[in-house]
């Protein structure tokens, strides 16, 4: 009988075989400063996002100083971004609601809340969806276990058959999540999340998939599918056919 977390499990192992020797954490950001890094990131490649965040800690030296700025100056150092007109004003909404909950800018209290609790308490904020919270848990120091899904990791999945592509990126996180071992810690839910990434960018492309050097090949039967396509049309224009 198929379990879903043997398979997840066994994907885990072949691809963290590839990848795992380039995964590390890559920043050191406290919670809030990985949630204004997260809502920057939107459709944003991480290199603009990441130059935006040191555009604002480097004019306003502080959130409480992007909080109460012009908004037109936060466009302004938001400028590197996809849509910084409506990143700008989100942010600072979201800064002055944080404000208003907590009496002041920080997030750290997260670190003695419980994962589940805290991700709905940061998904109420405009912009906030689970794939935000997952990361702002997990990538942030806080190093908790939550299971960010980006585009790639969607794309690796649906192709598997972890999911269906009708349920869409936001309802994919928190069952692609379940179906992770319960045993795996936080670092591995973290390695886990990085190894499908990686995957989906560097093999299991959008367009053109390298299935025939895939690990995941004889699992996938998309994979299947598609190499055997491929397969058919090299052989049917081969000189050797013709």
């Amino acid at each position: 009988m198929y379990d879903v977390k043997d398979f997840v499990l066994e994907v885990h192992k072949r691809l963290y075989a590839v990848y795992g020797s380039q995964i590390k954490y890559f920043h050191d950001y406290d919670p809030l400063s990985e949630l204004v890094s997260t809502l920057l990131s939107h459709r944003t490649k991480n290199s603009h996002s990441a130059e935006a965040l040191t555009n604002l800690q480097n004019t306003f030296g502080s959130w409480e100083n992007v909080r109460d700025a012009d908004v037109s100056e936060v466009q302004a150092a938001l400028k590197p971004c996809t849509w910084p007109e409506q990143k700008a004003p989100r942010l600072q909404q979201v800064l002055r609601l944080i404000t208003e909950q907590r009496g002041e800018l920080n997030l750290d209290f997260l670190a003695d809340t419980d994962v589940n609790k805290a991700r709905l308490w940061l998904e109420s904020f405009p912009g906030v969806g689970p794939k935000s919270s997952a990361a702002v848990i997990s990538f942030s120091n806080l190093r908790g276990r939550a299971l960010p899904v980006d585009s790639h990791h969607y794309r690796v999945a649906v192709r598997l058959g972890l999911i269906d592509v009708k349920i869409g990126e936001g309802k994919a996180n928190r069952i692609l999540e379940n179906q992770v071992p319960a045993e795996f810690t936080a670092k591995e839910m973290f390695d886990h999340h990085q190894v499908m990434m990686r995957h989906g960018q560097k093999v299991c492309f959008y367009f053109k998939p390298d299935c025939i050097n895939c690990v995941l090949l004889d699992s996938c039967s998309t994979g299947k599918t598609l190499s055997s396509t491929v397969g058919e049309n090299i052989s049917r224009h081969s000189p050797i056919n013709n």
